[in-house]
């Protein structure tokens, strides 16, 4: 406050100071809105409803019977591709939560999977994740 002009001087500034922070909400809402607007596009193109007849179908209706928490934990492992530590990271728990959380929540997933499709008999004994050897 000690660099507030005074006067008329003090009420220009502060009009100045209005019209800049509204400029840069502006310029925010836009990059906002641009960013949502791409983001939904790409959703739309990753995630288009599959044919009855598609490979995908089995996974994505296996992970529609997963709880919300369990395909979270999915997708991180393995569509981001974050290890243990990361993902305790972003879930704010210990990594050893996560591992024991990812252990039932692949075990659920294989199960669901095999409602879907009955061929998947034994999956949930694979990993679903091969490690690289190198």
């Amino acid at each position: 406050m000690a660099e507030l002009p005074d006067g008329e001087a003090g009420k220009l500034w502060l009009y100045g100071v209005a019209r800049r922070v509204l400029a840069n909400h502006r310029r925010s809402e836009r990059r906002r809105l641009t960013r949502h607007t791409e983001l939904t596009g790409e959703i739309e193109e990753l995630y288009t409803a599959p044919s009855r007849h598609s490979g995908r179908h089995d996974v994505d209706e296996a992970m529609g019977m997963l709880s919300g928490s369990d395909r979270e934990l999915l997708a991180l492992a393995l569509w981001e591709g974050l290890d243990p530590g990361e993902i305790a990271t972003v879930l704010d728990c210990s990594r050893n939560a996560v591992r024991i959380r990812l252990h039932r929540a692949r075990r659920r997933f294989a199960e669901a999977l095999e409602k879907t499709r009955p061929s998947a008999a034994g999956f949930a004994s694979r990993p679903l994740v091969e490690k690289e050897s190198g």
